[in-house]
């Protein structure tokens, strides 16, 4: 049974592909207070499923933190035990998506063409990460959902940041992942707290003008 999308305020996810456990609880705070509802730490992460642990422990009720970059059964069984309630994948396998189901996430398969979207939607998933939207460009995602079920919830990710929301949201996009706009390796929590802040501004400007 598939796993719907929650209700947020800001439905955006914050992608930190290489944040090292020491580094974790504190970016992750900084995250949560600036109003971030979603914390992904991909698999390709110094000992990521020891953060997604950390993470699990300092986001309150509501806040969603689980993995991105999950490719196999055997990751999601990891990622439950780990705590984590967000799988987020760059492709569709629909073992990967009914696994994750079974434990209860919320999954957010990576999408590109029509097929794909429709293949992630027809195996249930709570959300379809388009992924490189930089490619697709807004204009595209709006292309692909005139196919899609009307309760598809859409996601752009790669390459969307503050300085480009507003074109998303005009296509009808409201879901973001943000990556390296928002952490890099080796940035402090006072600098990844400075973007987190530009970020929810820029977001909340572009949904108020829509």
């Amino acid at each position: 049974m598939s796993v719907p999308f929650p209700t947020m305020k800001r439905p955006l996810v914050a992608i930190l592909r290489g944040v090292k456990p020491d580094e974790a609880d504190d970016i992750v705070s900084v995250l949560i207070e600036a109003g971030m509802t979603a914390i992904e730490i991909p698999l390709n992460s110094p000992d990521p499923f020891r953060s997604i642990e950390i993470a699990v422990k300092r986001a309150p009720a509501g806040v969603l933190v689980g993995a991105g970059t999950v490719l196999t059964t055997a990751d999601v069984d990891r990622l439950n035990e780990a705590g984590g309630k967000l799988l987020v994948a760059p492709n569709v396998d629909t073992q990967v998506i009914a696994r994750a189901h079974e434990h209860g996430m919320v999954t957010m398969p990576g999408v590109f063409s029509p097929t794909e979207a429709l293949l992630a939607a027809r195996a249930g998933a709570s959300s379809l990460k388009f992924f490189p939207a930089s490619v697709l460009g807004a204009a595209g995602i709006a292309a692909i959902r005139t196919v899609l079920p009307a309760s598809a919830m859409i996601a752009a990710v790669g390459g969307v940041s503050d300085q480009n929301f507003a074109e998303y949201v005009k296509s009808g996009v409201r879901a973001f992942g943000l990556g390296s706009s928002l952490y890099k390796p080796g940035m402090t929590a006072a600098d990844v707290a400075a973007r987190a802040h530009a970020t929810i501004a820029a977001y909340d400007l572009a949904i108020g003008g829509a």
